[in-house]
């Protein structure tokens, strides 16, 4: 049922984007381009700022919907292993080699250089859910390398969920 109404969600707002956005280039209705916001602006108009076009716009709405999803990916875990006390069956690996891969990530888009006539502060706003997804994400992974250290001397796990586990 979550994996339905996540589907659902982003299948909806993926849609009224679309329509949204669906008008012709540069009729008086739709202007092909949008300002960011204000507030996420490092400092006013700065000279270098680009508005968003279109097709960025529809790009910033996927990358949001898609990081706000690669979030919460990680919170099913952490409280499953908070409420068992346990990352009995848990890849350490996995998450490790993650954490390397969202941090590389991270890392790569900030240090990529703007393009010629674009500020630092708008490349930032236009890479905003990439950065948010990766280092986001790096965050929760954290939490849950901060788990295994805390519980790795902690109880295997309750028989129910060995069986579950190795059965079947």
């Amino acid at each position: 049922a979550p994996l339905n109404t996540a589907f659902v969600f982003v299948l909806l707002g993926t849609v009224s984007t679309m329509s949204l956005l669906g008008g012709e280039a540069g009729s008086a209705q739709w202007p092909a381009t949008f300002k960011g916001r204000a507030l996420l602006s490092a400092g006013g108009e700065e000279a270098g700022d680009t508005p968003f076009t279109r097709k960025e716009i529809i790009g910033f709405t996927i990358g949001s919907i898609s990081s706000v999803l690669y979030l919460c990916s990680r919170l099913p875990q952490i409280y499953t292993n908070y409420k068992r006390k346990s990352t009995v069956g848990v890849s350490f690996s996995l998450f490790a080699l993650v954490m390397l891969g969202n941090t590389l990530y991270g890392v790569s888009v900030l240090l990529k250089n703007p393009e010629p006539g674009q500020s630092e502060s708008n490349y930032i706003l236009h890479h905003l859910p990439w950065l948010i997804g990766s280092l986001g994400v790096l965050s929760l992974d954290a939490i849950i390398s901060l788990q295994f250290l805390a519980y790795r001397r902690g109880k295997p796990g309750s028989p129910e969920e060995r069986d579950a586990l190795l059965g079947e």
